[in-house]
């Protein structure tokens, strides 16, 4: 059966958001089931919405890193503030006149990605002017069953990763936002609208949904399956597909030996992915117009983990190319730690720590973190 998600249910929940002046924190991604717009169905209910906030890509789908300003949107006519360029974070007079929130941005289930931590913001600023808060929520592209990666610790924390996240964490929107009032020990009035047909063990496929787009580059739910690992390749001087048929499936540079690199991957252990040789051109982004040598690897399994499958991948371009790979600053990506939350994978990277014993830790700390929030799990 379809997973039903918050939005396809708000009439249900009618009382939440009857007599209210709503302030609605989305994006392009808020659609029902039916791929109707969550702002026509709140209107069409009869809720008053009075203001939109939209995160980083905005509400149509500004490319990673740039900021926006606030607009009137040009067909409800409504005020859309952003929530990504000077500010993060819903000033008090943003919320002045509002007397709810509500949130509905489909996720992709991992530390990096910046709509967790708009959400996290709102959740302060709701907190701070006694304002209650309402997540639609949809389902985690990845599933609940499998946490992996560490938990990134405060002395890294950024827009790009904080809460103690671990980088694979397996909660839905709504679970996720029951985390943050408690790990930020925050007292809001929070209301979740669950979603129907959903469990821990669905992933986006079994939805029965059509494919939400939540971001530029992540256009299809193999690519979110690579993003899951694939995003450190942003603090290096590497392609990570941006640009390309295939953003966090593809990645290379123009100094990279392609087959030497194919060959070393070849010896790897890289359970759940195919890959084959690749040269590509990125139309955006870096080596914009450059010819890229690298690699295209495709999942095999819904649910297999890139984490040490890029790992790998990177140790490999360090070993066959260890003069040409340099880390970058990349958008809100200050270091490499911004995205990994642990030192140690430079450590690997240059021939200090085996891999092995960085996994081995990583996994206690994600075993950690499932049972730390076992409780505030909403689906069986």
């Amino acid at each position: 059966m379809r997973v039903h998600l918050g939005l396809d249910r708000i009439e249900q929940f009618s009382s939440l958001f009857k007599n209210r002046a709503i302030g609605l924190v989305t994006n392009y991604s808020g659609v029902n089931g039916r791929l109707e717009e969550n702002v026509g169905l709140f209107l069409k209910c009869g809720f008053s919405v009075r203001k939109l906030f939209a995160p980083e890509h905005g509400i149509y789908g500004i490319a990673d890193g740039e900021g926006f300003s606030d607009f009137i949107h040009p067909y409800y006519q409504l005020p859309v503030v952003s929530l990504y360029g000077e500010k993060t974070k819903p000033t008090p007079e943003d919320l002045e006149g509002l007397d709810l929130l509500v949130y509905d941005i489909q996720d992709v289930g991992l530390r990096y990605y910046t709509f967790i931590y708009t959400l996290a913001y709102c959740l302060e600023s709701a907190a701070e002017r006694g304002i209650p808060v309402v997540v639609l929520d949809r389902p985690n592209p990845l599933g609940g069953l499998l946490i992996s990666g560490n938990r990134i610790p405060e002395a890294h924390s950024s827009f790009v990763g904080g809460l103690r996240l671990p980088i694979r964490y397996g909660l839905t929107p709504g679970e996720l936002a029951r985390y943050c009032l408690r790990e930020k020990d925050l007292q809001v009035d929070l209301s979740v609208v669950p979603m129907t047909n959903y469990t821990r063990c669905t992933y986006f496929p079994d939805t029965g949904l059509l494919w939400n787009v939540p971001s530029i580059a992540l256009p299809t739910f193999e690519s979110v399956v690579c993003y899951n690992g694939g995003c450190f390749v942003e603090g290096f001087n590497l392609s990570e597909g941006r640009g390309s048929p295939k953003p966090f499936q593809m990645y290379g540079a123009p100094w990279i030996e392609m087959n030497r690199l194919y060959r070393y991957m070849k010896e790897s252990d890289t359970e759940g992915f195919a890959f084959r040789t690749r040269a590509f051109i990125p139309i955006t982004s870096k080596y914009r117009n450059e010819v890229c040598f690298g690699l295209e690897f495709f999942p095999e399994r819904k649910d297999a983990d890139f984490i040490p499958v890029l790992l790998r991948f990177l140790k490999g371009v360090a070993e066959t190319c260890p003069e040409q790979l340099q880390l970058v600053r990349y958008a809100d990506v200050e270091r490499l730690e911004s995205l990994t939350g642990d030192p140690r994978v430079r450590d690997y990277l240059w021939g200090e720590t085996p891999l092995d014993m960085l996994l081995n830790t990583w996994e206690i700390e994600s075993s950690a973190f499932e049972e730390e929030t076992s409780d505030i799990r909403m689906y069986p």
